[in-house]
């Protein structure tokens, strides 16, 4: 009898629907978590950093093992960071607020967060933009597409990576070119829409390229919005990663 309610009960939880509310609050529950995993990454950051500041390259073996985690989990941390992000613009709370940024200082810093990674695998990274350029933009979420961007490729350029930023009508037009072996034809037959290309089931996240393509359209200046474009060629024969801004 014992054994016989057992079974029954078991079959009952085992039909139970599950709870409303908590299929309504678990994307609370997630963007909580990420939050707690975004926390926990930028820690460890902190510690690597450190390590590495203090580390000399000649004298600890592991060192360029210990920038390859580094830049591990910074790209870690700025997904987790994408995804907080995408969840606050889909919530309507995330506090969007363009400024005016000087170009020069903002690309400058950007690449001195990615110096040791392009130093360790013996590659030049070089930046054009007038020094007078100014424009107006949210400089975290720009600062996440165009870091991302950086990161994507020194994992891909052979020698050289360019950074460039102007205005070309009335536009601003950054572009990261490589001179590695390019985009797969796959992602450049996605014709620019990226927010549709994304496949849990697929495998394919495509998270950079979303976050990239959302804050894009955050931007607008009366009907005009900002917009992605990837291509192969430019003036180094590799992937060139094309983000104009209203």
């Amino acid at each position: 009898m014992h054994k016989q309610k057992l079974l029954q009960l078991s079959g009952n939880i085992s039909n139970t629907p599950v709870s409303s509310a908590l299929v309504e609050n678990i994307d609370h529950f997630l963007a909580s978590s990420v939050h707690d995993m975004k926390n926990s990454v930028t820690s460890l950051l902190a510690g690597l950093e450190k390590t590495l500041t203090v580390a000399e390259m000649e004298k600890l073996s592991t060192y360029s093992e210990l920038v390859q985690v580094n830049q591990e989990a910074k790209r870690i941390r700025n997904q987790l960071v994408q995804l907080l992000i995408a969840y606050k613009l889909g919530q309507k709370i995330y506090p969007f607020d363009p400024q005016e940024i000087c170009l020069s200082d903002f690309l400058y810093e950007l690449e001195v967060q990615y110096r040791s990674l392009v130093q360790i695998h013996r590659i030049t990274m070089d930046i054009r933009v007038d020094a007078d350029l100014y424009w107006y933009f949210d400089e975290d979420l720009i600062g996440g597409v165009i870091g991302n961007a950086i990161n994507n490729a020194a994992r891909f350029a052979r020698n050289r990576i360019l950074i460039s930023a102007e205005t070309l009508g009335n536009k601003l037009v950054f572009r990261i070119e490589d001179d590695g072996c390019g985009y797969p034809d796959q992602i450049l037959q996605k014709h620019g829409d990226f927010m549709r290309s994304v496949s849990f089931y697929e495998g394919n996240t495509g998270l950079g390229l979303y976050f990239a393509t959302l804050a894009a359209r955050m931007h607008r200046n009366y009907r005009h919005a900002g917009e992605l474009h990837l291509e192969n060629g430019g003036s180094l024969g590799g992937a060139c990663f094309i983000f104009r801004l209203p």
